[in-house]
């Protein structure tokens, strides 16, 4: 290797199960979600690029909870129905992350789950737009009673998959999803640049750098980050 080539470094995690968020970490959807989110915050009288640094990962009537903390909550889930149906029809630049369809296809024999802040339909409607598949375990925001950064949701997933929390990888790219896979007992793979300064276990920009094995006797199978 020449004197001054870059260095590269590979993290190799042991995990029995992986539980995927979807937007930011398999679908690309902040074109989207910025568009309605800016549209909602300028109807409030708010601005909307503070908006847009609370929204990722929660689910809307909690982003609309911490952004108008006096507002009654019942006007919140009733917005929160509104956005989802917007967010729901909108689907002009959801696409998948860099290495998502190559990385879906590489787990399909493993353990995984989907852990969303989206609801069914909208997690049906974006991962297909992408071309995606969809898992067969799902935690949508419809089976949870907190969102995230509650772990809820999460071990929720690891009860359906049964894994122990501490066997699972979490990958994640939001503050609020972070938040909630560390709180369940999770290591966390942080995905995009929202996640790098979050200190996950081990961080990717996309998805191409990531790669598993298969399985071992013991159930056992590893997640390779890096080059």
């Amino acid at each position: 290797m020449p004197a001054n080539a870059p260095t590269t470094t590979t993290t190799v995690l042991t995990v029995r199960a992986l539980l995927l968020d979807m937007d930011g970490t398999l679908v690309n959807s902040d074109a989207v979600v910025e568009r309605c989110w800016r549209r909602w915050a300028v109807e409030h009288g708010l601005d909307p690029e503070e908006a847009l640094k609370v929204v990722h990962g929660r689910q809307g009537y909690l982003t609309m909870a911490v952004l108008l903390p006096d507002r009654p909550m019942e006007l919140n889930l009733a917005d929160n129905r509104v956005m989802l149906a917007e967010e729901t029809a909108d689907l002009d630049g959801v696409v998948p992350v860099t290495g998502a369809p190559a990385f879906m296809t590489a787990i399909a024999g493993l353990p995984h789950a989907l852990v969303t802040s989206a609801d069914e339909a909208l997690a049906t409607a974006r991962l297909t737009a992408s071309g995606l598949p969809i898992p067969a375990t799902r935690v949508t925001a419809e089976h949870v009673s907190a969102s995230k950064p509650d772990p809820e949701g999460f071990l929720k997933g690891a009860a359906e998959l049964g894994v122990d929390p501490a066997d699972c990888l979490a990958l994640e790219d939001s503050d609020a999803g972070i938040t909630a896979a560390r709180a369940a007992g999770m290591r966390v793979l942080g995905v995009g640049p929202r996640a790098v300064s979050l200190s996950p276990t081990a961080h990717t920009y996309d998805l191409t750098d990531v790669r598993v094995t298969a399985p071992l006797p013991d159930g056992t199978f590893e997640v390779h980050v890096g080059a």
